[in-house]
């Protein structure tokens, strides 16, 4: 089939057979902060099959933040896009077509906060990464250092942070006496819901007196913050998926999305003015979200990004090929059971076996081919959710933990390179807000040991406050960086393996995984 005789995926071109639903829903009932790929892949998809099985004002207003390109196609396609789930033996291609608009909100700024503040919104959701909630990693707090913060507190412009514009809208709700509304946050951090709160509630209070003692009040009141945890393995779009789609559907999608076929989310069932009945899409409602987060983040994320920044030192492009090399497969799961699972309490509804099965089997996804660089990037905010407190814990016990060390040390030595070592085109192209202070930091004279430069690293705040207060973690990094620089990862993989001590009885790893 000629690429010029394919239609364009839209209202009249899908095939029946596609879409999750018939046509969107004819009102929106949520909107949606970071238009990107994991949105489209998992809530709006749990969303669509939601109302599939029972109707309800849940469409979704899609907001991007400066990027047009996805709502540009998504206009043009009457908001529909596929989501190609891949695995080894299967793809299967569906159409959510849940979405009702889609804007840009630094163009539209205003046409962000009038939907933030319609009537008809129940529930604000976010998917905007780590780094766009503008805290500071010491603090925990609302970097109200930042310039972008300073200026949208200022409101003399439209807001530019993911937080202002939160506010902005609240406040809009505030004066026009509108009803309750919940904000749920959908990214990958530890006490997303509380973290979100306190971040609304600190730049609010950060307000002149007059807008302060008017919106706090009513927050407390009228807008309530569940936490959750999401789970999907969501590459970036390649030409791959638009040809799948054009195989399966017949048509041209210029904004595909790829995913694993597995999905899980995890929500604190506290929404100020209903919701869709997710559970009939699979979501899982709890009063505890903790344990559901911190097993993901953990053992599935911090396992991860272990797995990349070996694969990429190794010159593997995507984690598929890199947990296919014995020794990263064989770090991976000594980090996973001996490090990060003493860490946690897994929730009695998990079976630990199956799920730490699945991770591997998610991993060796080769049909999907996750690439190190995406799994690598922003690891200076991703580490700081994952690393300190399982190498706390072990710290605290009198223990090295070796292999989160390793995973600090390939860490650097992707995005931090020490001069003369250069880490490979996959981990050069990492993206990583903290890039060029780290590699001033690598760049300053340094002895023959690299302790000084993990040491800077450490007091700078890049994994929190407790662990420059053990040298011993410090100098086991430097190690692994001089033998990463020296040798290479493989031979890193083998000293940490080779030094690391059977976790303890009870917290063991059961037999056969």
């Amino acid at each position: 089939m000629r690429a010029t005789t394919v239609p364009r995926l839209g209202r009249a071109t899908v095939p029946p057979a596609a879409p999750t639903l018939a046509r969107p829903p004819a009102e929106t009932g949520i909107v949606h902060l970071g238009l990107g790929n994991f949105h489209r892949a998992h809530q709006a998809v749990h969303t669509a099959a939601a109302l599939a099985r029972t109707d309800g004002p849940w469409g979704i207003l899609g907001v991007a933040g400066r990027s047009t390109g996805v709502v540009r196609a998504m206009r043009e396609q009457d908001l529909r896009y596929a989501v190609v789930e891949i695995s080894p033996g299967r793809t299967r291609v569906t159409v959510p077509a849940v979405h009702t608009g889609a804007l840009v909100a630094a163009e539209q700024p205003d046409a962000v906060l009038d939907a933030l503040a319609a009537p008809g919104t129940a529930v604000i959701t976010l998917t905007v990464t780590e780094h766009g909630y503008t805290f500071s990693p010491r603090t925990h707090g609302l970097d109200l250092d930042a310039p972008a913060v300073r200026a949208d507190l200022r409101g003399d412009a439209p807001p530019r942070t993911t937080i202002g514009r939160i506010v902005r809208g609240l406040q809009r709700r505030c004066r026009a006496h509108a009803r309750p509304v919940t904000v749920l946050s959908c990214d990958n951090l530890v006490g997303n819901g509380e973290l979100t709160r306190r971040l609304v509630r600190e730049f609010a209070e950060a307000l002149p007196a007059a807008e302060r003692d008017e919106l706090v009040p009513w927050l407390e009141s009228s807008v309530a913050f569940p936490g959750s945890m999401v789970d999907r393995i969501v590459p970036a779009t390649t030409d791959a998926e638009r040809e799948a789609v054009a195989a399966h559907l017949g048509v041209r999608d210029a904004v595909p999305v790829p995913a694993e076929p597995f999905s899980m989310w995890v929500m604190e069932d506290r929404f100020a003015a209903g919701r869709p009945r997710w559970e009939l899409a699979g979501a899982l409602f709890t009063d505890d979200v903790e344990p559901y987060e911190l097993l993901k983040l953990r053992l599935l994320n911090g396992t991860h990004s272990l797995i990349a920044y070996l694969g990429a030192l190794d010159g593997r492009d995507t984690i598929p090929d890199a947990i296919a090399r014995p020794f990263i497969a064989e770090a991976a799961r000594s980090v996973l059971h001996n490090e990060y699972l003493p860490s946690l309490t897994v929730p009695a509804d998990i079976d630990l076996d199956d799920y730490v099965g699945r991770l591997f089997d998610r991993w060796a996804n080769s049909a999907l081919g996750h690439r190190t660089r995406q799994v690598g990037s922003d690891g200076s905010v991703k580490l700081r959710q994952r690393v300190p407190e399982p190498a706390l814990l072990q710290l605290r016990a009198g223990r090295i933990p070796h292999h989160l060390a390793l995973t600090v040390a390939a860490y650097l030595c992707c995005v931090a390179p020490l001069p003369g070592f250069s880490p490979g085109p996959h981990a050069t192209a990492m993206v990583d807000p903290a890039r060029d202070t780290l590699a001033a930091i690598a760049g300053r004279p340094r002895t023959s040991s690299g302790a000084p430069f993990v040491e800077a690293v450490l007091d700078s705040g890049l994994l929190g406050d407790g662990l420059p207060e053990y040298p011993a973690f410090a100098a086991r990094v430097a190690e692994l960086i001089d033998v990463i620089v020296r040798f290479g990862p493989a031979a890193a993989a083998a000293d940490a393996l080779g030094a690391t001590a059977p976790p303890p009885a009870e917290t063991a790893a059961r037999p056969g995984i």
